[in-house]
């Protein structure tokens, strides 16, 4: 399937990663296509991804760099790279510690090219082979997504048609988004700066008449959590992945469902509180219930505490 896809990989001072995950790029057996990345970290991050980045992949693909004045956070890093490949006709949103499988791209692609979605997600598997993800599910009267297939056996069998009728927000660590969506749906919103602005992508794009596809065969793994803090261990977890995740589930319904804000500050303290307490975090309760406020009081951005 000949299609031009453009890439688009986000750093924040991560080049190991982004090194992995370019060589399982050049492992991809869709060939057209051209890498973008764009580093958040400042310019000394920049140089040193400069110094361990190639020009070109093995198979010939550009990696073009980009050194953003200032951490723009994940959404206003995946729009500069969208922007620099503009006659792309398809864009990869790739986490730079993801690495696909060869055939991944392929199947993405080949979903896409159905002409029945205008944006794909595939398997997101675990580190230790488990599912991550095949798609999301955002329920809003709880303002809390849920991650479809979470703790499947990648070999299990799945029903894509079943992912597709349920799911209503594709995982951010991997989508490809048609020229229709972006088209019709616009950029990524920067002022979540992190975590929500998929799901918020989407579900303004399925207002819009788009559709969400899934590709069994997009594997790609994701190591999560290298930028941010985040932690399958909540008590490990960073002051901002547990701020941000509280704050952006509340500007996301004022956002995509206003009608239920009062509703969803009082469910989002609640799930947060006894989560917090069934594993003793209390420091983490503090972060998010600093969260919280902000977004009760429509705050967005990069936090002052973490800008810089």
């Amino acid at each position: 399937m000949s299609l031009h896809v453009a890439i688009a990989i986000v750093s924040f001072r991560n080049p190991g990663d982004v090194e992995d995950c370019l060589a399982a790029l050049a492992q991809a057996r869709h060939r057209d296509f051209e890498v973008v990345i764009c580093e958040n970290g400042g310019e000394a991050a920049f140089a040193e991804l400069k110094a361990r980045t190639p020009a070109h992949l093995p198979s010939g693909q550009p990696v073009q760099l980009i050194c953003a004045p200032s951490n723009l956070g994940f959404a206003g890093g995946v729009n500069v790279c969208m922007r620099r490949a503009p006659d792309a006709a398809a864009w990869w949103v790739l986490n730079p510690d993801t690495q696909p499988d060869p055939d991944a791209l392929s199947a993405l692609v080949e979903r896409l090219a159905r002409g029945d979605c205008q944006a794909v997600g595939g398997t997101i598997q675990l580190g230790d082979g488990r599912v991550q993800s095949y798609g999301g599910l955002w329920q809003r009267w709880l303002a809390r997504a849920v991650s479809l297939g979470y703790g499947d056996a990648t070999a299990a069998d799945v029903d894509a048609g079943r992912i597709e009728r349920t799911q209503n927000y594709l995982n951010g660590a991997s989508m490809l988004i048609g020229r229709e969506f972006l088209e019709a749906t616009g950029p990524m919103r920067e002022d979540y700066f992190l975590y929500c602005e998929e799901v918020e992508w989407c579900l303004r794009g399925l207002k819009r008449g788009m559709r969400l596809g899934f590709a069994p065969q997009g594997v790609v793994l994701h190591k999560q959590g290298t930028s941010t803090g985040a932690s399958a261990d909540l008590k490990a977890s960073s002051r901002l992945s547990i701020y941000l995740g509280e704050r952006n589930r509340i500007l996301l319904t004022r956002d995509c469902f206003p009608a239920l804000v009062p509703v969803t500050l009082l469910t989002a303290l609640g799930v947060a509180l006894v989560r917090c307490a069934k594993r003793g975090a209390w420091r983490q309760f503090a972060y998010g219930l600093q969260g919280w406020a902000a977004g009760l009081f429509n705050r967005r951005g990069v936090p002052r505490w973490a800008a810089g």
